[in-house]
């Protein structure tokens, strides 16, 4: 059968260096540091001491006091996320089949810091079981495109993706073939987390993933750096709105991108280690390319997993020049990670918007913080270090790979009738 074309029409932001889709990409392109001290919590006797958490949000100026409270931080991400994202692409709610419009959404974990909590408040309690009615609902990773839907009367396919930090790319790689098959004309798609607690943190620095350069957190998340030592834990939520392209064309919808394949593998290897020569990550990103009918010089630029990782780094790198070969020095590598942290089940959502709007603008977001090369990284790679670059960007790839050895990749192209 033939595939239906599937494009980009509404994109919605909740990021450490930016509440909105604007300013989230003015201070990519400014090269903007989201991680400062932790600010939720007493971290004085954790490893880690800083993340990458939201500014300036307040739940408040979305929700009513009890519609708030009966929704996990992570949820709350989600709905603010995709509301500026269906506002953004100028869908008319009452004049579309609502049983052909989707929410497809990716959670690592989901509410985390409602069951830290609750567990916390039973532990410390005299025993008695009083817990929260909402504390189930509140936590379930699939709670957020269920209140998506509601919000909004949405009645096709709903469900959360959870293949760790590879969730909102896998979200959006199913909603992408849902759309093609015809299931549906509108999929929501995207991911939130909100992992920033003590739980949270406490259990990446038990298995030392984080940074922990603790005296200074605007330059922790430093991929590709000789002296990376880890991760800096982020949060938000990052929501794109995928249709039908001859849909969108019908309701004379503003297109950022055409969104053209994907592509999934497992490293079949480790629990959180990479496999040391990036199979797994060399078969997803051929998997991506040949779903999406192109070859390896047809890539401008490449927005990495990149961690900042000692492991994971060089072997995605090493992946890159394996598959793309000669023309891997010709595109723009960069991690969008170094300015917002790790987002986890979030991190394919606001890395594949920030992918489509270089497309849009013809920019490509620095990476930051780098100052002391890696001698097992092939200098002749351009990272994009330190300054965004201007250049025509017509095809952009995003990776990113989870724990469990979970990989998915999406790829976007300019829009072309």
């Amino acid at each position: 059968m033939e595939l239906k074309r599937v494009v980009v029409t509404g994109l919605g932001a909740l990021t450490p260096i930016g509440n909105n889709v604007e300013a989230y990409w003015n201070a990519l392109i400014a090269g903007k540091s989201g991680s400062a001290p932790i600010t939720y919590f007493d971290a004085e006797k954790f490893k880690t001491k800083f993340a990458c958490e939201l500014k300036n949000f307040d739940a408040l100026d979305f929700f009513d006091r009890k519609e708030a409270r009966k929704l996990d931080r992570f949820a709350q991400y989600a709905i603010v996320a995709s509301d500026e994202a269906i506002k953004d692409s100028g869908i008319e709610l009452n004049g579309i089949d609502k049983h052909r419009v989707g929410v497809i959404w990716g959670a690592g974990i989901g509410g985390l810091e409602t069951f830290q909590d609750e567990v916390i408040n039973f532990a410390t309690g005299d025993g008695t079981p009083r817990f929260n009615p909402f504390f189930i609902p509140k936590m379930i990773a699939d709670i957020a495109p269920g209140n998506i839907s509601i919000r909004h009367g949405f009645m096709g396919p709903n469900y959360t993706t959870v293949s760790a930090c590879a969730s909102a790319a896998n979200a959006m790689f199913d909603a992408l073939n849902y759309i093609r098959l015809g299931y549906g004309d509108i999929i929501v798609s995207g991911g939130s987390e909100a992992a920033v607690t003590k739980a949270g943190m406490g259990g990446f620095n038990a298995m030392h993933a984080l940074s922990t350069r603790n005296e200074s957190p605007e330059t922790a998340s430093r991929p590709f750096d000789a002296t990376r030592d880890g991760f800096v834990l982020g949060e938000g939520a990052g929501a794109l709105i995928l249709e039908e392209y001859e849909h969108a064309k019908a309701r004379g919808a503003k297109i950022y991108a055409e969104f053209v394949g994907g592509g999934l593998s497992s490293d079949a290897y480790h629990m959180t280690a990479p496999h040391p020569d990036g199979i797994g990550v060399i078969a997803v990103m051929k998997n991506c390319l040949q779903n999406a009918k192109m070859v390896p010089e047809d890539v401008d630029a490449i927005n990495t997993h990149g961690t900042s990782t000692p492991l994971g780094d060089v072997a995605e790198l090493k992946a890159i020049s394996q598959v793309f070969g000669a023309h891997a020095k010709n595109i723009n590598i960069n991690s969008t990670k170094s300015m917002t942290g790790h987002l986890l089940g979030a991190a394919g959502a606001i890395e594949a918007i920030s992918s489509i709007l270089s497309i849009t603008h013809g920019i490509v977001p620095p990476t930051i913080n780098h100052e002391n090369p890696d001698s097992n990284i092939d200098p002749a790679l351009n990272l994009t270090l330190n300054k965004a670059q201007k250049r025509d960007v017509n095809v952009v790839m995003s990776n990113t790979f989870g724990f469990g050895g979970h990989n998915a990749c999406v790829l976007f192209k300019k829009f072309d009738e």
